[in-house]
């Protein structure tokens, strides 16, 4: 029978392990069998909240205190991988939809339905939809729900201002392969190069562009074009694969999607997107730092984002006036927005798994949840916690999220595709996506890569 250790060296969860890597991952962190429940986290605007569930559950639990750590996300999952090899993984983590199904495959993660603390949350108790993702193709739970977010347009108002544009224009945008709509008639007029003119006026210079009118956050070959392509890919009709969660055959050689990348990567040819290169390729300058600086006017970017575009400032130190629109409506006739969403998990690895479930029934249910909705970091996972986070961003930040919220309530979004071979689909994904960014490939090629996925699929059956 084969070791966690051997199946995760197998598999390699997507990243590659140096030996500096396993040094530096053994030295911190694990699980431990003295009262300390180890939990971690990547989001550091996220930890407060999380630090404050941490203190009300030792209150309630006075033999058991939670220890947080908190990495970035590429050093986060870097080390946990690194710590299912060497025996220091958490008792609990922060899970993510991307990685969770090759975790349950790989036996890392513990059944729920199998811990008593965790044995008894009901589906209904979370947003719709939410609860289900984290069940894996044995029907057990392997996560449970903490956050859900959505995709809008962080935009300038100063900058729309300037421009001329009324804000209430970006409420009913529609977008189209064909010509792009109004929608791409306002990234053109938003759009101004290095003499001041406009890109919807004669004479402009699309090869020196000052400002793009919407920002680029690469070619989201890593996440299904969660933040760059997915709302105009879904409002065209398109989903990944043939099911979710747990399809097999994928859906990237449809014209419906490659028509949309065609349009959407076509925007940097034109000089209304940041080229592959301006946004710093595959470590990309994210959508706050350019709509910051100036380099673009607006940009689509996931709802975890708002205290970050909230607390954006100017060169002098002045705050910026951020505002929030829906995407745009497609071809289908409706708006849409990928529904994605974070969970805890118990390892395998954990020394006190009934103690690390306790922990992580306390973070789903409603104390903590209204704990983090009063932060107005995120969207709990419980709607009583998203109206707390609603409520303050209306008071505090005077910032209307409806451009988040109003898909959940019209049904216009779509989930995060759940798969196995999660980390080969990325690692075959990421290249060929950025292949058609920079323009070296054409969107056709995207027909050999779905042939690959499907592949992977043929071998393991």
């Amino acid at each position: 029978m084969t070791t966690i250790r051997q199946r995760i060296r197998a598999a390699a969860v997507g990243v590659i392990l140096t030996a500096s890597t396993l040094t530096a991952c053994s030295g911190g962190g694990g699980s431990s069998t003295n009262g300390t429940i180890e939990y971690w986290l990547w989001d550091s605007a996220q930890q407060p909240g999380y630090q404050k569930c941490a203190d009300a559950f030792h209150q309630e639990n006075p033999d058991l205190k939670i220890h947080i750590s908190q990495y970035g996300w590429d050093t986060y999952w870097s080390k946990l991988t690194a710590g299912f090899i060497a025996d220091t993984a958490p008792d609990v983590f922060t899970d993510h939809l991307s990685k969770f199904a090759q975790f349950v495959d790989l036996k890392v993660l513990r059944p729920l339905d199998d811990l008593a603390p965790t044995a008894d949350i009901q589906d209904s108790d979370y947003q719709e939809g939410l609860a289900e993702l984290w069940k894996g193709q044995d029907g057990k739970r392997y996560g449970a729900p903490k956050d859900w977010d959505t995709i809008a347009i962080f935009y300038d108002k100063a900058v729309l201002k300037a421009a001329g544009v009324d804000p209430s224009e970006l409420q009913n945008l529609s977008w189209n392969p064909t010509d792009g709509g109004s929608f791409e008639k306002l990234v053109a007029h938003l759009t101004v190069d290095v003499n001041g003119k406009r890109g919807d006026e004669p004479g402009f210079d699309k090869e020196h562009v000052k400002m793009h009118g919407l920002s680029a956050e690469g070619s989201g070959g890593g996440g299904w074009g969660q933040t760059q392509w997915s709302a105009f890919a879904g409002s065209a009709g398109w989903q990944a694969t043939d099911k979710n969660p747990w399809g097999t055959k994928f859906n990237l050689d449809q014209p419906s999607l490659q028509d949309t990348l065609s349009w959407y990567f076509g925007l940097v040819n034109k000089g209304y997107m940041p080229s592959y290169a301006e946004i710093g390729g595959t470590n990309s300058v994210g959508t706050d730092k350019q709509i910051q600086s100036g380099t673009a006017a607006m940009g689509l970017s996931g709802s975890w984002m708002i205290s970050t575009f909230t607390k954006l400032t100017d060169a002098k130190g002045k705050k910026l006036d951020i505002g929030l629109a829906p995407t745009p409506i497609g071809p289908s006739g409706k708006r849409a927005s990928m529904f994605n969403g974070l969970a805890d998990s118990v390892t395998t690895l954990s020394k006190q798994p009934e103690n690390a479930a306790k922990w992580v029934k306390f973070l789903s249910g409603e104390q903590c949840q209204n704990i983090i909705g009063q932060s107005g970091v995120v969207f709990p996972a419980r709607p009583a916690g998203t109206d707390l986070a609603i409520n303050y961003n209306k008071t505090e930040r005077k910032l209307d999220v409806t451009p988040f919220t109003q898909q959940v309530k019209d049904k216009t979004t779509f989930l995060f595709p759940v798969t196995t071979n999660a980390a080969d689909i990325t690692a075959l994904m990421a290249p060929r996506l950025d292949a058609v960014y920079i323009g070296s490939s054409p969107v056709s090629s995207l027909t050999k890569l779905n042939n690959q996925l499907d592949k992977l699929f043929e071998v393991a059956s």
